[in-house]
């Protein structure tokens, strides 16, 4: 495999992508750089693996080339795992950082336990193969008070285990060491390995 595509528009996402998929000859290219126009692909799966799988196989099969998507999203234990897969629009349309994090905050005001994680799931589609899964995880918990500018989503109000402050007060170069989608990442580097 020579080359492949990132099935996303987030620029940060796709240089992530981008470096660690240099390294191993693929020359990853995002949606942003493809000449052809590709529609947003509806995400009307139940879980986090079929979401990424349907951007994946979709695109994978119209293009017929191999495709990464990923899902993410925070859970919380004490929401019973809320936002899941809604994290990007927890408080409605359009997407809102803010109004999620708030929405998140109002929900926890009452409560002491604030244990979370991030989750990213990584699929690979490959035309005529079957589709490959990685999982990726960063555990914390849920701050008392947003702090931080870095980052997006959730970043200013997780913190991560073993540290003090937010996702958002973290380095990039420090919140991708450990982040949920470097953890799936590596998990993704046997594959491509296997693949050399």
């Amino acid at each position: 495999m020579k080359e492949l595509v990132i099935a996303t528009k987030n620029k940060g996402k796709a240089n992530e992508f981008k470096s660690f998929f240099e390294k191993y000859g693929i020359n990853a290219i995002s949606l942003l750089e493809l000449q052809e126009e590709i529609n947003d692909i509806e995400e009307t799966g139940s879980t986090f693996e079929e979401n990424a799988a349907l951007k994946a196989e979709q695109i994978s099969e119209s293009m017929q080339i191999p495709v990464l998507a990923d899902d993410s999203g925070l859970m919380i234990d004490t929401l019973d795992g809320r936002p899941g897969i809604f994290s990007a629009r927890y408080a409605g349309e359009p997407k809102d950082d803010q109004a999620n994090i708030d929405k998140v905050m109002h929900e926890l005001q009452e409560s002491t336990e604030r244990s979370a994680r991030f989750v990213c799931i990584l699929a690979v589609a490959v035309p005529g193969e079957m589709t490959i899964f990685k999982k990726g995880y960063c555990e914390g918990k849920i701050a008392t008070v947003q702090a931080g500018e870095n980052g997006f989503g959730y970043d200013p109000i997780f913190i991560p285990v073993g540290y003090t402050q937010t996702m958002a007060e973290l380095s990039p170069e420090e919140k991708n060491k450990i982040s949920h989608r470097s953890d799936a990442i590596k998990k993704l580097e046997d594959w491509v390995i296997h693949l050399q």
